[in-house]
């Protein structure tokens, strides 16, 4: 039976899926890296042996952790985004990076369209109207349908495409923007953000996170959408303009939001909770059970296949 100095060494910078998490630790000489994990280890400690670091994709790794790891040779992130992975520093040092991409698609996209119901239904509203006893009272306001509505997609790789096609069932009017055109793709793409949620009643952060899609949607994309749209993000809190976002859900020249992710997570704007027009979320797209264990065999597929010397499943770099 091998001890934990046989086993590779795989330190993990975050908490991740519980079971998936004990799988690591059963496999492999395993540190955990975060304040307060059970025998938590420093990154001297670990610097002399580790060739594989897991970590939580909003957590990722920056280059003064990758320079305290010499050894370091393989980044498996436990989620989709490496917008927190310096691969510039990944790559500089011949670093491999994977993700776990396809998995949590559908999951995501279930989100977005549970966010913009919820939005504009008003169901934690209505949630609150009958728990406050407030029914007793009269009814509560009507609300806002999603069938034929117009929604923008901001992104349109596997979570975009997933989104628009639920859409699609509801009726609406699907266009998008990114990039560039995709071959197949049947929907109007809009050249300039602002066009697209000047055309949307809905519009849909799906983007990647990081510099590129820094602050697309600005407070110019924000305020073409106007006092009837409502805006959904179940991308990253990098992409939108969150000052003037929070502003104008205050003063009402937005219509309303349905967020999973902001700029400094876990802390929110409070300026939002008030609002009965936003609906918030703790970045919870991919959290669920099933979602989490398909991407932590993702995870521990991408080391197993790193240490036998074989192709990686979902390299990134």
């Amino acid at each position: 039976m091998s001890t934990a100095n046989d086993r590779p060494l795989v330190p993990i910078l975050t908490p991740l899926h519980q079971p998936t998490l004990d799988e690591l630790h059963a496999r492999y000489d395993c540190r955990n890296l975060w304040k307060g994990a059970p025998g938590q280890a420093s990154l001297a400690e670990v610097a002399d042996r580790a060739e594989v670091l897991v970590t939580f994709s909003p957590r990722g790794v920056d280059a003064a952790t990758i320079a305290a790891l010499p050894k370091l040779r393989l980044v498996a992130c436990f989620g989709v985004g490496v917008d927190a992975v310096d691969l510039d520093a990944c790559r500089e040092r011949g670093i491999r990076v994977t993700n776990t991409p396809d998995v949590l698609t559908e999951d995501v996209a279930d989100m977005a369209m549970a966010l913009m119901l919820a939005s504009l239904r008003r169901i934690v509203v209505g949630d609150r109207h009958v728990r406050e006893g407030r029914w007793l009272s009269g009814p509560m306001p009507l609300t806002t349908s999603l069938t034929r509505k117009k929604v923008g997609i901001v992104g349109l790789g596997r979570i975009g495409m997933a989104i628009a096609q639920r859409c699609e069932a509801f009726g609406c009017s699907i266009a998008w923007h990114g990039p560039r055109a995709k071959e197949g793709v049947s929907w109007p793409l809009h050249d300039d953000p602002r066009d697209l949620a000047a055309w949307a009643d809905v519009l849909v952060a799906a983007c990647p996170g990081g510099p590129e899609t820094r602050g697309i949607i600005s407070r110019d994309v924000i305020e073409a959408l106007g006092p009837q749209g409502v805006f959904v993000n179940i991308a990253r809190g990098s992409v939108v303009d969150e000052p003037a976002l929070v502003d104008a859900l205050v003063a009402g020249r937005l219509g309303g939001a349905g967020l999973d992710v902001f700029v400094d997570e876990p802390r929110v704007p409070e300026a939002l909770f008030g609002l009965d027009t936003v609906v918030l979320a703790p970045h919870a797209a991919s959290g669920t059970n099933e979602t989490r264990s398909a991407m932590g065999r993702l995870v521990l597929d991408n080391i197993e296949a790193w240490l036998a010397g074989r192709p990686l499943l979902t390299p990134v770099a």
